[in-house]
């Protein structure tokens, strides 16, 4: 049986996405191992940990090819909170496919992505 997923992503400036999350995003830091370069942070049933980069892997930046999809019954006061103090990718709209979202980048460029069933 499979129960959870925890996205585990790369951060270049572990600080900076720990302020990210819990300033911007009000995540709570469960976890930190600044040695290790490695946190773990949660809010309400979401958890995510982010580590340094792995040198095996070597890789310039931060990357990730998908999005995080954040599910909320709140979205428009999550847009009203977040659109002024982030980067947006694109505004808060209601989808024909019955969402009404919108998506900003963290501090790392990884697009959240934040919806609400309507």
């Amino acid at each position: 049986m499979l129960y959870s997923l925890t996205p585990m992503l790369e951060t270049h400036d572990l600080p900076a996405t720990l302020r990210f999350y819990t300033e911007i995003l009000s995540f709570n830091v469960d976890a930190y191992e600044e040695e290790w370069g490695w946190a773990s942070l949660s809010k309400d049933e979401i958890t995510i940990m982010f580590s340094r980069p792995n040198p095996h892997r070597n890789l310039p930046s931060a990357i990730l090819s998908g999005s995080l999809y954040i599910k909320t019954d709140q979205v428009d006061q999550w847009w009203e909170k977040l659109s002024l103090s982030c980067n947006v990718c694109y505004e808060l709209e209601t989808f024909e496919y019955g969402m009404r979202e919108f998506a900003i980048y963290d501090n790392n460029g990884y697009l959240l992505q934040f919806g609400q069933e309507v």
